[in-house]
């Protein structure tokens, strides 16, 4: 009866319209459930084993969760916090991403080399898009004309037509690519590698590499949780006046002005950093600690950590949802 009343409660809560922080635990399966406001997990959603990233709906009713384990998408009602379809994918999905109408979800296929592209109307896949080899990361351009996703094995990145869901142009990198962001005027990608303590900056109009940025040396002899993955997990604040990017070799999150990326400073968090993501009103930004089972809460205006919420199993990717 009282776990009864406690996913009532939940439920509640979720339905009232809130700000929350959704927390893949890729080492389990499920998602953890932050409340922005109190710093404290509220709630657990159970999903497919080993869920690789998350995405909500325009309307945020929904998430969107692949199993890297399980090849499906699974498809969560927020209203109900319940996994109410589960579409069959590719081998091995990982990142995804949604198009500005909503309409499309673009999803990783990494042991297949393409991406597969779910309508959510009908909740099934419409076709797959063949990219380099092991994509693994995607990102949709503000300007809404790409999704970009990253060839891990070949070295590059591949921009697909929206509008025509066609593989458009790729562009060259010095190694393999990892997470990504892309500026709000869709002019600059910021790319981290395997294999670099760093990231570079892409030019999209050239489609070339202009600068390349490193962060603060690690402790002597530090080794990162996943190997060659020196820094994994950056993102621009809303404001878009910093950028802020992770180290699984110094335990730490730099932050970088734009558009000179001059650093501002590093703040230590907990063990391999891996995602990160901000409140919508850009003052705090959350860090998932792979290593630590937990999620760094960092002040933006000061870039000291407030607090470190324990949760589920080998937390990666996060997002903010900021329900009506």
């Amino acid at each position: 009866m009282k776990a009864l009343v406690l996913l009532l409660a939940f439920a509640v809560t979720l339905l009232a319209g809130a700000e929350r922080i959704y927390v893949a635990n890729t080492g389990g399966a499920d998602i953890s459930v932050i409340d922005p406001a109190t710093n404290s997990v509220i709630g657990v959603i159970r999903v497919s084993k080993h869920p690789h990233a998350i995405v909500a709906s325009l309307d945020k009713s929904r998430l969107y969760v692949p199993s890297e384990q399980e090849d499906v998408l699974d498809v969560v009602d927020l209203g109900t916090s319940k996994v109410t379809h589960r579409v069959p994918l590719g081998r091995q999905p990982n990142n995804l991403a949604i198009t500005p109408d909503g309409r499309r979800v673009y999803v990783c296929i990494r042991g297949e080399s393409r991406v597969d592209i779910v309508d959510t109307v009908s909740l099934k896949k419409l076709k797959s898009v063949p990219v380099g080899r092991a994509p693994h990361n995607v990102c949709c351009s503000p300007d809404g004309r790409w999704m970009i996703v990253t060839s891990v094995d070949d070295n590059k990145l591949i921009a697909i037509d929206i509008k025509t869901e066609t593989p458009a142009f790729e562009i060259a990198l010095p190694g393999p690519p990892r997470p990504l962001v892309i500026d709000a005027d869709s002019r600059r990608l910021y790319v981290q590698l395997s294999d670099l303590h760093g990231f570079v900056v892409v030019d999209l109009a050239s489609r070339k590499v202009i600068d390349t940025v490193l962060l603060p040396d690690g402790p002597p002899g530090a080794k990162p949780l996943i190997p060659r993955t020196f820094s994994h997990g950056i993102g621009i604040a809303p404001d878009q006046k910093t950028l802020w990017v992770t180290s699984l070799l110094g335990n730490s999150v730099s932050v970088f002005s734009l558009p000179d990326l001059r650093r501002l400073g590093t703040t230590s968090v907990g063990e391999a950093p891996d995602w990160l993501t901000f409140t919508a009103d850009g003052r705090r930004c959350f860090v998932s600690n792979a290593g630590s089972n937990a999620v760094s809460v960092l002040d933006v205006e000061s870039r000291k950590e407030v607090t470190r919420i324990p949760v589920g199993v080998m937390p990666k990717r996060l997002i903010s949802v900021n329900r009506p």
